[in-house]
């Protein structure tokens, strides 16, 4: 459990850095193509209609970046925002269907503890604790298969 937690955590952090990463590499070359686009155009309007029209197509082509980049950003929030609302319903379906949820095995459990008393119930409990580790092993490992085609099939 703890290990698909961690394992969503490092993918999620991992893809976060490089989407930072590249977004820094594209903005810094993009400023520096930007800075010399933006002398010879205003250059060159400044030579035809003076420095007031020059200043506002300028203003113009970098509002119009300033939207497309904008526009992009809330797209891939978009997409994080699903992503994580997918997974937070795969993790509630896996979590609905643990069977050391039901209050009756809860119950079943106090029971048995009481009856069987406390110098026995320490090797049941590590015996117990090895078959769930083994069960929930078993069925991660048949959700990841399950994942993995699912994947491929899209």
């Amino acid at each position: 459990m703890f290990q698909r937690v961690i394992d969503d955590l490092k993918t999620s952090t991992g893809a976060s850095l490089r989407m930072t990463s590249l977004i820094v590499v594209a903005g810094f070359a993009g400023l520096v193509a930007l800075s010399f686009i933006c002398a010879a155009a205003f250059i060159g309007i400044m030579q035809r209609y003076g420095a007031i029209g020059a200043c506002l197509a300028i203003a113009g082509v970098f509002s119009v970046i300033a939207i497309i980049f904008a526009a992009i950003y809330a797209g891939k929030k978009r997409r994080a925002r699903q992503h994580a609302a997918e997974m937070a319903r795969r993790a509630a379906k896996a979590a609905a269907n643990s069977p050391l949820i039901d209050p009756v095995m809860m119950a079943t459990g106090i029971q048995i503890a009481r009856a069987v008393g406390r110098k026995r119930l320490v090797p049941l409990l590590a015996l117990a604790g090895v078959v769930v580790g083994f069960v929930a092993n078993r069925n991660s490992a048949s959700a990841d298969d399950g994942d993995e085609t699912e994947v491929a099939g899209d």
